[in-house]
């Protein structure tokens, strides 16, 4: 496998070359600063996109032209990365060896008819994407964004992050709002669009056993972005710590189960620490079957059904999300504290530490089995300063127990939050 970055002022093109996989993948992604009405504008912009362009005017036509290219997938999405919101767009193909020459080209056509040739429609006073997709994409993310209460996993953690830092870009929603969604238009949207490709960041990745030659003109040839963009800023954002004791908030909702959330801040860690040691602290303390939280909270004492603790490096934060009886609540949190305090007193072995740096080190070998998880590597290579996996394995295996300890001693209980259930839940 070898990658090459090729930059230039308008984008930068990614370039790993492998023979592992029949298919090529390739992901476009603009990447701008974070802002919360933006989160809406670009995942309901994902729903106009992929409904339909000028070309292929309906889903039928696009799963036709799909075809044509022999089963070629596309998917788009919108994330939050620290301080940036990422959109992508994938499409993955067969290699010309197995289908046809020129099937490269013509499968990046099909993406770049998507992204650069939109269905829209030109009156007098404006230009817009056309009414009746407009409606279709934002009733979908309407859907979307009113339905988020029915996972209260994962409505808790969100819960969670707008009580640990309110009104700041912690607490804004993956999903985006009603509020922002009921003041677009398809006039405004599409003024959006262009902005965005104005003004974002972009990135494209390849991986395939394509050249770079080929590459590099289907690319320059069909990328007609030519905006100078700015040079990105680093993704990590820390919370500020605010109190001195924990805030308990307890929210109701017709649940079966309830939902539990602690929210912990971290003080002033290190690069290293971020990325590595709370991976180790992680698994430890709530990763697995073999965690202490596993073992102490769900297996010795019954309290919860679930229990997990998870590192967000990019925020500086650990939360650990249980689903419980609300009748547990008090005793649940006391246990989860306890076992906290004996992560800092130092209270696990050089064998929990080792299982957990296994875990990890097998996690990354396995990216490179699947383009996705490639990607997911590169991209955070190139947004988030990441090791790749050779430098991954080598600073997981420098952590020691006083560094898991030290870490510890930073994570200050910030917020207990519960979507409580019904009170004859069991």
């Amino acid at each position: 496998m070898k990658y090459k970055k090729i930059k230039n002022h308008t984008y930068n093109l990614h370039i790993i070359k492998t023979k592992k996989f029949k298919t090529v993948t390739v992901q476009v992604c603009f990447k701008s600063l974070l802002d919360k009405e933006g989160i809406t504008y670009r995942n309901l912009l994902i729903n106009v996109l992929c409904q339909a362009c000028s070309k292929y005017k309906t889903k039928r036509l696009m799963s036709i032209a799909t075809e044509d290219l022999y089963e070629l997938t596309y998917q788009a999405s919108n994330y939050i990365s620290g301080k940036y919101n990422v959109m992508c767009f994938d499409i993955t193909f067969l290699n010309d060896e197995y289908t046809e020459e020129g099937n490269f080209e013509s499968s990046l056509d099909f993406l770049c008819e998507l992204l650069f040739n939109p269905l829209i429609e030109v009156t007098h006073s404006s230009t817009k994407f056309k009414k009746d997709n407009f409606a279709l994409a934002y009733n979908l993310l309407e859907e979307n964004i009113k339905t988020i209460k029915e996972s209260p996993y994962y409505y808790s953690k969100m819960r969670l992050f707008e009580i640990m830092s309110p009104n700041s870009m912690h607490s804004y929603r993956s999903c985006g709002d009603i509020d922002t969604l009921k003041s677009i238009t398809p006039a405004k949207l599409y003024e959006y669009y262009l902005n965005m490709l104005k003004k974002d960041i972009l990135d494209i990745f390849v991986i395939g056993n394509v050249s770079e030659a080929r590459i590099r003109s289907a690319i320059s040839n069909r990328i007609k972005i030519r905006t100078i963009k700015k040079k990105s800023e680093s993704h990590f954002i820390s919370m500020k710590r605010t109190r001195l004791l924990p805030k308990t908030v307890i929210e109701n909702q017709d649940i079966s189960q309830s939902q539990l959330a602690l929210g912990y801040k971290l003080d002033k860690t290190s690069d290293f620490e971020r990325r590595y040691v709370l991976n180790v602290l992680t698994y430890i303390l709530g990763g697995g079957s073999d965690s202490k939280l596993f073992k102490e909270v769900r297996e010795k004492n019954s309290l919860c059904y679930s229990i997990t603790s998870i590192g967000v490096p990019l925020q500086n934060a650990m939360i650990i999300t249980s689903g419980i009886s609300a009748s547990n609540f008090k005793k649940a949190v006391a246990l989860i504290k306890k076992n906290v305090k004996s992560m800092q007193q130092g209270s696990f072995s050089e064998e929990d530490i080792m299982k957990a740096k296994v875990t990890y080190i097998n996690s990354i070998k396995e990216l490179e089995d699947n383009p996705q998880n490639l990607l997911s590597m590169y991209t955070g290579i190139e947004y988030l300063k990441s090791d790749d996996i050779d430098g991954r394995i080598k600073k997981i295996s420098k952590v020691t127990k006083k560094d898991i300890t030290r870490l510890a001693s930073k994570m200050h209980l910030d917020v207990i939050y519960m979507l409580k259930g019904a009170e004859n839940e069991d």
